[in-house]
C-alpha cells in the first residue's frame, strides 16, 4: 500500500506541475525578451571577413520557417568563403521553433558523410557547443557547424535547447532563441582546410553575434 501511495503521490505531483505550467504560460503570454537588433544591420566587415552577398529568403520558405528575423550572407577572407545563416525567433510559445539543419539538409539533397559535436573556444566567451557535419550534394562537399543560441548560452542539442526554453519561460518569461549555422565549402578535396575556415570564422563572428542577439 505504501508503494501504491508513493506512485500515486508522484503522479499527482506531475499532473499538478503540468497544470501549473500550463496556467503560467497562458497567463504570461506577453514575454520579457530583450530587444533584438535587426539582422540586416549585422556587421559587413568582421575580423578581416568582408560581406560578399546577402541572400533574400523565398516567400514560401519564410512562411514555413516563421522566423521573426533572419540573415543569409556570404563572407570572404583571403579567398576563403563562409556562409552565415541566422534565424531569430522572438517567441516559441505558439509552437514556432527553429528547424534543425540535420533534418533540412537531407531534405534539400545533402548527404551526410560524418558528424560529431564539438566545442569552439572563443576568447572572452564561454566555449560554443556546436554540431559539425560534413555533407555532400553531387560534386559539392561542405563543412557545416550549427548551434542554438539564447540567453547567454549556446547549445548543440535541440532537446537540451527545449529544456532550457521551458526553464527560461518559467524563470524569465521569455522563450526567444536563434539558430546559427556556418557553412564552408571543401575545395580540392581539402576538408581539413574547410574545417579550419569554419572554426576560425565562428571564432571571429561570435563576438558580433553576442552583441546582435538578445542576451
Amino acid at each position: 500500500m505504501n508503494f501504491l501511495k508513493g506512485r500515486f503521490a508522484i503522479l499527482v505531483t506531475i499532473l499538478l506541475a503540468v497544470q501549473a505550467f500550463g496556467s503560467f504560460a497562458i497567463d504570461r503570454r506577453k514575454e520579457n525578451a530583450p530587444k533584438a537588433f535587426a539582422l540586416k544591420d549585422f556587421p559587413n566587415s568582421i575580423a578581416g571577413w568582408e560581406m560578399r552577398k546577402d541572400y533574400p529568403m523565398e516567400e514560401e520558405v519564410q512562411k514555413v520557417l516563421k522566423a521573426t528575423d533572419y540573415l543569409v550572407r556570404d563572407y570572404v577572407k583571403d579567398n576563403s568563403l563562409a556562409n552565415l545563416y541566422i534565424a531569430y525567433f522572438q517567441s516559441q510559445r505558439s509552437g514556432i521553433a527553429p528547424h534543425s539543419p540535420k533534418n533540412c539538409l537531407p531534405g534539400n539533397g545533402w548527404v551526410e558523410e560524418s558528424s560529431d559535436r564539438i566545442t569552439v573556444d572563443v576568447p572572452g566567451f564561454a566555449p560554443i557547443e556546436a554540431n559539425r557535419y560534413t555533407v555532400q550534394k553531387g560534386d559539392v562537399r561542405s563543412v557545416v557547424l550549427y548551434w542554438y543560441q539564447s540567453r547567454q548560452r549556446t547549445i548543440a542539442s535541440e532537446y537540451k535547447a527545449k529544456v532550457f526554453v521551458m526553464a527560461d519561460a518559467i524563470r524569465y518569461n521569455r522563450t526567444d532563441t536563434s539558430l546559427v549555422r556556418v557553412i564552408t565549402q571543401v575545395v580540392g578535396g581539402n576538408s581539413e582546410l574547410a574545417n579550419r575556415n569554419a572554426l576560425q570564422f565562428t571564432r571571429d563572428v561570435y563576438p558580433a553575434l553576442a552583441k546582435q542577439l538578445p542576451q
